[in-house]
Formats: C-alpha cells, sequence, structure tokens
C-alpha cells in the first residue's frame, strides 16, 4: 500500500535497517574524517527512525579473497562470515572511504572483494541475494576525486544486485595538496552548504528505495533469476 499523507517518514522507515561500513585506513577509535560526513547522513536517518549499525572494517581482520569464508581457502583467520550477518540483515548499504592516490582505500577494495564473494548467494526468488536491497557511497579527501571513486563504488554495488538510487553518493574534498581534511578546524567541510546537500539527499533517497522495495517484496523474479 502506498504511504498516504497521514504517514510520516518515521513511520514508513522504521522497520528499515541500514549499515554503515566505514574504509578508513585508521584502526582503533582514531578520528576518522569519513566517519565524520558518515555520521551527517546517519543522522538524518536516525531522525527518521532507522536502525543504524557502524561497522569500521579496519578493526576486523577481513582476508583478502573472493570466497565467503577465506579459512576454508587456507587463511589463519577470516572475520568476514560474522560481518556477513550484518550485511545481510541490512537494507540499507553504505560504503564509506578516503581518497588515497586518486581512489578509494585498500580497506573499500577488499570490502567490495568480499561483497563480490557473496554474489553467487541467492534469496528465496532464485536472485542474487542483494536484490532488494539499496547501496550508497560517502566519500572524502583532500584532492579530486569524489565522482571517480563513487562510481567506482556504485558500479560495484550494483554489479552485485544492489539497487542505486538517483543521486546516491555525497563527498567533501578540500584543496588539492596536503591541507585540512573534513573534520579539521576552518577546513569549511561540516559547514559546505553542497556537500550538506547532497549528504540529506542521499541519505533521503535511499530511505525512499529501501522503503519502495521492501514493501512490494522487493524486485519482480521475471527474466532476472538464476
Amino acid at each position: 500500500m502506498a504511504p498516504t499523507a497521514r504517514t510520516s517518514a518515521a513511520e514508513r522507515f522504521s522497520d528499515l535497517n541500514a549499515l554503515f561500513i566505514n574504509c578508513t585506513l585508521k584502526p582503533g577509535d582514531q578520528t576518522s574524517n569519513t566517519q565524520g560526513l558518515m555520521d551527517v547522513v546517519i543522522g538524518h536517518m536516525r531522525s527518521q527512525g532507522v536502525s543504524v549499525d557502524v561497522v569500521r572494517a579496519v578493526n576486523h581482520d577481513i582476508a583478502p579473497g573472493v570466497q565467503p569464508d577465506m579459512r576454508e581457502e587456507g587463511a589463519a583467520s577470516d572475520d568476514w562470515p560474522a560481518l556477513t550477518e550484518r550485511v545481510l540483515a541490512a537494507d540499507i548499504l553504505v560504503i564509506g572511504t578516503p581518497i588515497w592516490l586518486g581512489d578509494k582505500s585498500s580497506v573499500a577494495t577488499r570490502v567490495v572483494e568480499r561483497l563480490y564473494s557473496l554474489s553467487g548467494w541467492l534469496n528465496e526468488k532464485d536472485q542474487s541475494v542483494f536484490y532488494g536491497k539499496v547501496g550508497g557511497a560517502v566519500v572524502t579527501g583532500n584532492e579530486d576525486g569524489i565522482k571517480h571513486v563513487a562510481m567506482n563504488l556504485l558500479y560495484s554495488l550494483g554489479h552485485i544486485g544492489y539497487t542505486i538510487p538517483p543521486q546516491a553518493d555525497a563527498g567533501w574534498v578540500g584543496e588539492a595538496g596536503p591541507g585540512p581534511s573534513y573534520l579539521d578546524e576552518g577546513s569549511g567541510g561540516p559547514e559546505n552548504e553542497f556537500t550538506q546537500q547532497n549528504s540529506r539527499i542521499l541519505a533521503w533517497n535511499l530511505m525512499h528505495f529501501a522503503s519502495m522495495l521492501k514493501e512490494a517484496g522487493g524486485i519482480p523474479a521475471e527474466g532476472n533469476t538464476r
């Protein structure tokens, strides 16, 4: 049933779960500029009743590879199988990454590879297990490259089955060369009107599409089953 004028956003979105994977290179609880911008998007979602889960990937032992459990391929340990449960529980997946050497972080690459390892898993309709879920990207840095990194991430998510809403990315970069990062005093990042606008649009379009797909029971299984 389509939402009526009397249905508030918080009521429509309160059954949604979002997972934010921060692919910063900074371990522990060190200040992450990527997390700073992700928190803006998270704030929009939580204000509308979405349940949000956050993972800092570098704090987990995610083995390299493209199999669901790399321990079966000889890895001494692998946290990805446990993280898989959190990935599959989420209606919305947002990958956040800093820009290094003009591209997404090495941690983000590993996360995407491990997401790809699940692309052979199917849902009850014989579709990719990621069908009916939506994906987005948050990018930070102090060099140009937001659009390049977002294209890479959003293509990867779409390729394995996620639905990508319009304007599903947000980012901030400072001037070229060494300079202030997003959360640094005087950077202008948290006050940047364009970044704040895109963060709001990203959050709302992810919520809208996730809600519509969930209410529709996912994507019809006509012509897209394995």
